[in-house]
């Protein structure tokens, strides 16, 4: 049996369609639900050959494993899987590479925020190690609003490795970590960089810390210790755009 794939949620079916509707199987739409979004993806479906079943919404909660669905379920041929030669290739077509790396983030709706504010920023791959870590699910799809389907995910073996090789092509790596001595607003955040953020709670592995060539803090004026994974990426993936078009 071929291997499938799951997608819902209206703006990653949006996405799908607009990019890759070959891969588009079957779709599963909540009765009586007629808005025009939903409408425009069950047309979509049908033109492209696709067929439309009409069900109950716990047919569509069961077949989403309980996540917000929004009416609409899909069943798809698997999309590409990138490697490390994948990102060799990035980088070659990239005068000024943008990488963001997810040091153990496991949880797939970090993931997905981390994904769609990646691609709103202009980065060009996302970077994960295969072992602790998410890996793109139906869920980390739905919250990434079409995202996935964009910012390549690339898994890879050893990340420490992946660093050193990034280093080697002239990629500043660049981790944040509590302990730094500078803040963000302190730092060249300019040229081929790769963003390091740390696993939830536990920040960066020690061996992911010593392959950076510089570390940096956000500034918490408040009572609060850390911030929330996504949160935390998006004002330093923004810190370097800023920095970039200055």
């Amino acid at each position: 049996m071929a291997q499938q794939d799951w997608v819902y949620g209206i703006h990653a079916l949006e996405s799908l369609l607009q990019r890759e509707p070959e891969r588009l199987i079957e779709l599963f739409v909540l009765k009586g639900r007629e808005d025009d979004k939903l409408l425009n993806i069950i047309n979509q479906a049908r033109r492209f050959g696709a067929s439309v079943q009409f069900c109950q919404r716990k047919t569509l909660d069961d077949k989403a494993q309980g996540e917000q669905h929004q009416g609409v379920v899909a069943k798809v041929k698997p999309g590409r899987q990138y490697d490390e030669k994948d990102l060799d290739d990035i980088i070659s077509a990239n005068a000024q590479p943008f990488l963001l790396v997810l040091d153990g983030v496991t949880d797939p709706h970090n993931l997905g925020a981390c994904l769609r504010t990646a691609d709103a920023a202009g980065v060009h791959a996302l970077i994960v190690p295969k072992d602790k870590s998410a890996s793109l699910t139906p869920t980390v799809r739905k919250v990434a609003c079409g995202a996935a389907e964009v910012v390549p995910l690339i898994q890879v073996t050893n990340l420490a490795r992946t660093l050193k090789e990034l280093q080697q092509a002239g990629v500043w790596i660049v981790g944040t970590a509590g302990e730094a001595q500078q803040d963000i607003y302190q730092s060249k955040l300019t040229g081929p960089i790769a963003l390091v953020m740390g696993a939830e709670g536990k920040g960066m592995r020690r061996l992911t810390r010593e392959h950076c060539d510089e570390l940096i803090k956000l500034p918490m004026a408040g009572s609060v210790s850390s911030l929330n994974v996504s949160v935390a990426t998006g004002i330093c993936l923004y810190e370097v755009v800023r920095q970039r078009q200055g």
